[in-house]
């Protein structure tokens, strides 16, 4: 396998893996500006990834290729709605925002599991049918180098994932919602008296992050492990958590962490067919994702400065 051949095995895979972490450190992207700390990503992408793949199996004879799409709209709402537990817990009862995470990551495991052997009467879902597919995009994929490379394989999550992550970078810094958003981030009470909900903004971001999360676990469902189990999502939103940080909770930062950590994941699955890397002990090929994890985090959480208000309850009144 020549050096460009291997360009041609990585990258792509590498966004593959990659897309379901845009998703969800975007939706931790605004959590966080908001000055909510969104631990609980983790459990969000259980709960997506479990409902994808629960409509898929369910409408996928009625409605073939096209149910993944219905599948990705239940799990943004179910996700949202998870989501509210925390926005409830952390805004309106100021309770600790990393023990109310924790708990949403125990709860969403606990409840996708007792869920499916209701449903199913086992310790998993039945494989899908109708999963995410690759593509090739028209004449793009005729361009030289750059053609294969992109737009050969392509899943059109990929593509809607980069397009939240510029939509998201425009919304946070280039409109007064993600003006008031940040606002609320960095001096609630700053905001507060300048007539701006801190509460309800504080919500919208969580249900967003929530409904991001959700998308993110159900296209991990529908691309890479076309079933749901107990470790369908094994560790994916702490990476996610962890491209946030990465990313300096910024929305294009955060996408390039979330494609670093996608190249990680595929040394880790597919690197006993790349020569450079094929004699490397398949332990250590496995664990990296978690140790660039770490590292990452190691390294830049000194360096990265995230919102003054991120993880502080807001008191009306208080300073």
């Amino acid at each position: 396998m020549s050096g460009l051949e291997i360009l041609y095995f990585i990258i792509p895979s590498a966004i593959l893996y990659a897309t379901p972490l845009i998703f969800t450190a975007i939706g931790g992207v605004f959590s966080e500006r908001s000055g909510v700390v969104n631990i609980g990503l983790e459990g969000i992408m259980v709960v997506g990834a479990f409902v994808g793949i629960y409509v898929n199996l369910e409408y996928g004879a009625a409605m073939g290729a096209s149910v993944i799409w219905l599948a990705i709209l239940a799990a943004l709402v179910a996700g949202a709605i998870f989501s509210l537990l925390l926005a409830v817990a952390a805004v309106s009862f100021r309770a600790d925002q990393t023990v109310t995470g924790v708990a949403l990551n125990m709860l969403g495991a606990a409840l996708t599991i007792f869920l499916v052997k209701l449903i199913y009467q086992k310790g998993q879902t039945d494989m899908i049918a109708n999963p995410i597919r690759r593509f090739e995009v028209p004449y793009l994929s005729d361009i030289p180098f750059f053609g294969r490379l992109l737009f050969h394989d392509v899943y059109s999550t990929s593509i809607l994932a980069f397009a939240v992550a510029i939509l998201a970078w425009f919304v946070i810094y280039k409109t007064p919602f993600g003006l008031r958003l940040r606002a609320v981030g960095e001096h609630p009470m700053a905001a507060d008296t300048m007539g701006v909900n801190v509460a309800k903004m504080r919500y919208i971001a969580v249900l967003i992050s929530g409904a991001l999360g959700g998308i993110g676990g159900a296209v991990y469902a529908q691309t890479i492990t076309l079933d749901f189990s107990a470790s369908t999502i094994a560790g994916q939103g702490f990476m996610a958590i962890a491209a946030v940080i990465f990313g300096k909770w910024h929305p294009i930062g955060a996408l390039g962490a979330a494609l670093f950590f996608g190249v990680a994941q595929t040394l880790s699955i597919a690197g006993n067919q790349i020569p450079v890397i094929q004699d490397i002990p398949a332990v250590y090929l496995q664990i990296l994702p978690y140790v660039l994890t770490i590292l990452a985090l190691a390294g830049f959480i000194g360096k990265a400065i995230a919102p003054k208000a991120s993880g502080t309850p807001y008191i009306k009144g208080k300073r």
